[in-house]
């Protein structure tokens, strides 16, 4: 009698798509900019857009500021320069999920990319 070998990444890569395709359906989407905020702190898209932020934000962080800090000459400045370069990426994450998720009022999705 054969055995059924299961094969942990491909039941991964399946329960993935499984997961991929139920947020597809269930993520909200937008056309008027009022229903933008709805769209940006759906979970999934929080969760991956802080994602981005922190580690985009922190190899900016190490290119650009990480000397300094090391050095102690960090000012108020240096903060306000690090707290942006995390925001930054945190934006255009956010940008990217609105640009994916947008429909025209008739439920079409906007593909004019503005």
């Amino acid at each position: 009698m054969l055995e059924r070998v299961t094969n942990p990444m491909t039941d991964l890569t399946k329960s993935s798509q499984t997961e991929a395709a139920f947020n597809a359906v269930t993520a909200p989407a937008w056309s008027l900019w009022s229903e933008a905020p709805a769209v940006v702190l759906h979970r999934p898209h929080l969760v991956r857009t802080v994602t981005v932020a922190l580690l985009v934000g922190t190899v900016l962080f190490i290119i650009n500021q990480f000397d300094v800090v090391m050095a102690g000459d960090a000012t108020a400045r240096t903060w306000v320069k690090i707290a942006t370069t995390y925001v930054v990426p945190f934006c255009v994450a956010n940008y990217g999920v609105l640009t994916a998720t947008r429909h025209t009022r008739n439920g079409d999705h906007d593909t004019s990319g503005r």
